[in-house]
């Protein structure tokens, strides 16, 4: 169970993760992106945190929608839009709630993912951010049902989502700029599915 100063933590923990990240990200990014995911990433997360005295007294569903809004407004490339909306659904799924157990976080990663599959336009398979998020999904409501706590859950989810990111290395982007590169971007990994296991990471190490 995470309470609103659990959700802040958590928060707080993968800014730092992505600031420490931003270079490999961005690296990933120089060779089938615009090369600059973790970059970007890395401001928006620096103004979240910039937020977070902001959060006191505020639901978990409000913060999590603050949070999206920063990151639209502040992260560019196609990552601000997509992961803006992932919290903002997650956020309106959690209005008015102050604790959060294994179940509301499946649901918030159901309708984050949504939100990411609505705006991108984008389906597993496609060398995207999905395919670490729907694994990681997948994963985490399979060891619930099976009778796992939260803990072990999310291990399960973050090896899965860890899987997802080695599989994109081995099919053709057919979204976004890394679309252009064909066959050529074969063997590299999706940036973005690999900063969401990085927050799932974070997540799964804080419960």
């Amino acid at each position: 169970m995470a309470d609103v100063k659990k959700v802040i933590a958590i928060i707080d923990r993968i800014a730092d993760d992505i600031e420490d990240q931003k270079m490999f990200l961005t690296e990933l990014d120089n060779v089938i992106g615009d090369g600059d995911h973790g970059i970007n990433m890395a401001r928006g997360f620096k103004v979240v945190k910039e937020l977070e005295p902001t959060f006191e007294g505020k639901d978990i569903g409000a913060i999590l929608k603050m949070v999206g809004m920063k990151i639209v407004s502040t992260v560019g490339g196609s990552a601000g839009p997509l992961y803006g909306t992932a919290f903002m659904k997650a956020g309106a799924l959690m209005n008015g709630k102050m604790e959060a157990d294994i179940h509301d976080f499946i649901g918030m990663l159901e309708a984050g993912i949504g939100g990411v599959q609505l705006r991108g336009k984008a389906v597993k398979g496609e060398k995207t951010m999905l395919d670490s998020m729907i694994p990681a999904l997948d994963a985490i409501k399979e060891a619930v049902e099976a009778g796992s706590d939260a803990k072990a859950a999310l291990d399960a989810g973050v090896k899965a989502a860890e899987d997802g990111v080695e599989y994109t290395k081995t099919i053709i982007a057919t979204k976004g700029r890394a679309s252009y590169l064909g066959e050529r971007s074969l063997g590299h990994q999706d940036p973005g599915a690999t900063s969401f296991t990085i927050m799932l990471k974070d997540i799964a190490a804080m419960a």
